[in-house]
């Protein structure tokens, strides 16, 4: 079992930039494919960005493509989400997620933790 904990939302003026992270309980992080996971208020839940277990395989939402990145430490028990020109579309609660084994889903059904959310809010 793995308990996970974000930090780093915050409100930000649109074109800005936040560094959200989430850190890991336990021994076995290296296991879990890491996700992140955004809901807007009156909207699903939706897929952000996934890295595998090792780091070396990436991926995005359309809508983030070339703004956000995805990265682990395994040394740290931490993933991390660099967002970049950020949009006021992109205001939602994130959530960090974590999945046993090495498939990558985008479903967030698929994956197993999560973590409780950190808001961010980009103004225009």
């Amino acid at each position: 079992q793995v308990q996970l904990v974000e930090s780093g939302g915050e409100l930000v003026q649109a074109g800005g930039s936040l560094r959200l992270s989430c850190a890991a309980s336990g021994r076995t992080f290296v296991s879990y494919v890491m996700g992140w996971f955004r809901q807007a208020p009156g909207k699903e839940r939706e897929f952000v960005a996934a890295i595998s277990r090792g780091g070396g395989g990436t991926y995005y939402a359309d809508s983030v493509k070339g703004r956000f990145t995805i990265s682990r430490d395994n040394a740290k028990n931490t993933v991390y989400l660099q967002m970049n020109s950020l949009k006021p579309e992109d205001t939602a609660v994130y959530y960090c997620a974590a999945r046993a084994g090495t498939v990558v889903p985008t479903d967030p059904v698929k994956y197993d933790y999560w973590g409780q959310g950190t808001q961010v809010t980009v103004s225009s």
